[in-house]
């Protein structure tokens, strides 16, 4: 179900546009500037652009090659869920928390819609796992692991990936009352590799901006790039000046983790209940109901909130979730509360699943509908099977569910969908017809997904074009072609595709009736003169 999102082709906003950075490295050679449509880019750290541009050195510029790393940081993500799963508790609690986060919806997604989260939370859970293993032991390779992890993560995404071990381990240390640990000296020399192993994200930041106080971004000048990324980045993110997205929505984090963590969030939050209720009777770790506390207060307090901002629980999350199944086992009335909980939730995904891909997007592949009679087929045989447990089947149906509901996403929803997406649907249709070198974009219009799959940097159009002396065609919506017919442009022929901002669907576009009626275009047309 995860190899087949490797496939379906980027959406537009963050995966192609951050695909489009790591292009431009490719492109160019420069892996110290981070270069944003020919601007400077002052926002995230470098890892995910330079693991994507290595990709493509290996594969080409291609979907695959894009979300690639993001794959493989969510196998080390899900394995050290098990491992640190596995030290908190035991091996069965280890195995059902990598099974319990693989399945989580935004953790999937992660690898659909890529962005930085699956990296991010990735390092996170390796580096807590580092961290634990080092406090239980205090041998110097889960030092140097911590480090690592640390780092890695603090190059994706900024200092939330440090923030969130540190919570996770300090937790776990006050409930093991292991004050010596406080004092060994292999926190510093953690300190040190930590500092050398992000030194070169650092360093291409004082290249970019440090020497080049002339750089401007956001109309500011004189930027310091080692203070912003040693400091300023996570505090302008947290204030809210970076944006203001559910700065007001003090329940964010309640509602957003009843999607992103379904078909087991129900449950999560029953385990953070009750071990929260029994949280000073130390009955069981501090770990990870104190790593979901204290991630929901900082959320809810941060002034700009996205959803994918909550994955960076997931791993300890599912840990905690997996050790409330186990405790619940030898509770009489617990199981079949469990699976009446879950039971409902499939049924809903189900539900959902069947208005998406018989009435929005109705499945036609043939392959398409055989994948989706067997694993209805699986799911169906866990309900009426006597073989397994209620509490058993409590896990088995989500899994199952899920693995339904993303094989269908991947196989025909989002391939169909992403029709509707005019860049990468004008990259294909004109590839044959049109030389990309020859393509420039009207001013102020941008299409990240036309740029990547055209393989070319977006270039804007002006009149020192015409000096060139080749075919020139301008990328627009078709809005602006009477603003470019006014300006003294004649246009000659033309190729379209219907565009939408698939990223924010809303009814009208979901129901076929009134779809066509949400639909912009995406003209290319080709420039014969100027009067």
């Amino acid at each position: 179900m995860y190899l087949i999102g490797l496939f379906v082709p980027l959406m537009d906003n963050d995966s192609a546009h951050h695909a489009n950075i790591a292009m431009h490295m490719y492109l160019t050679g420069d892996y110290a500037r981070l270069i944003d449509y020919g601007k400077d880019y002052l926002d995230k750290p470098h890892l995910h652009f330079w693991l994507a541009a290595f990709s493509y050195k290996i594969f080409g510029v291609t979907t695959f090659a894009y979300k690639l790393p993001s794959f493989l940081f969510t196998i080390l993500g899900t394995y050290s869920t098990y491992r640190l799963g596995k030290t908190l508790y035991d091996k069965e609690t280890g195995k059902l928390a990598g099974l319990i986060v693989g399945t989580a919806f935004a953790y999937i997604l992660a690898n659909n819609d890529v962005r930085m989260d699956a990296i991010l939370t990735a390092s996170i859970a390796f580096a807590t796992w580092q961290l634990v293993d080092f406090v239980n032991s205090k041998k110097l390779v889960y030092i140097i692991g911590a480090a690592l992890g640390l780092a890695l993560g603090f190059c994706t995404k900024g200092h939330i990936a440090v923030f969130t071990p540190a919570v996770s381990i300090l937790f776990y240390i006050l409930y093991k009352k292991d004050w010596k640990i406080f004092i060994n000296w292999k926190w510093i020399l953690l300190l040190l590799l930590f500092a050398l192993f992000i030194s070169p994200v650092v360093y291409c930041y004082y290249l970019q901006y440090n020497l080049h106080p002339e750089v401007t971004v956001r109309g500011k000048n004189n930027i310091d790039g080692v203070k912003f990324i040693l400091w300023g980045q996570s505090i302008e993110r947290f204030s809210g000046e970076m944006g203001a997205d559910a700065k007001n929505d003090r329940l964010f984090f309640i509602h957003s983790f009843l999607w992103a963590f379904a078909p087991w969030s129900i449950i999560a939050f029953m385990a953070v209940f009750h071990r929260a209720k029994n949280f000073i009777k130390r009955k069981a770790e501090w770990l990870t109901v104190g790593v979901f506390l204290v991630m929901l207060v900082t959320i809810s307090s941060s002034g700009f909130k996205l959803p994918h901002y909550l994955n960076i629980v997931f791993p300890t999350t599912a840990i905690l979730t997996a050790s409330f199944f186990t405790y619940v086992n030898n509770k009489s009335a617990w199981p079949k509360r469990f699976y009446f909980i879950q039971l409902v939730v499939c049924i809903l995904i189900l539900l959902l699943s069947a208005v998406i891909h018989t009435w929005a997007f109705p499945i036609s592949n043939v392959f398409v509908i055989a994948g989706t009679v067997i694993l209805l087929a699986v799911f169906f045989y866990f309900i009426k099977s006597k073989s397994y447990t209620l509490l058993q089947k409590a896990i088995l149906l989500p899994v199952s569910v899920m693995i339904f509901a993303f094989f269908l996403l991947n196989a025909n929803f989002y391939p169909r969908l992403l029709t509707y997406q005019g860049g990468n649907q004008l990259a294909s249709i004109s590839k044959t017809r049109v030389n990309p070198r020859d393509v420039y974009l009207w001013k102020d219009y941008y299409s990240s997904s036309y740029n990547f799959y055209t393989k070319t940097i977006r270039r804007e159009f002006n009149d020192s074009v015409f000096k060139e002396g080749r075919e020139i065609w301008i990328l627009s919506d078709v809005r602006n072609l009477e603003e470019i017919k006014n300006q003294g442009y004649i246009l000659g022929k033309s190729i379209s595709a219907p565009d939408y901002e698939i990223t924010k669907i809303d009814l009208k576009f979901v129901n076929p009736s009134t779809r066509d009626s949400q639909l912009n275009r995406m003209v290319l047309s080709k420039v014969l003169a100027r009067l």
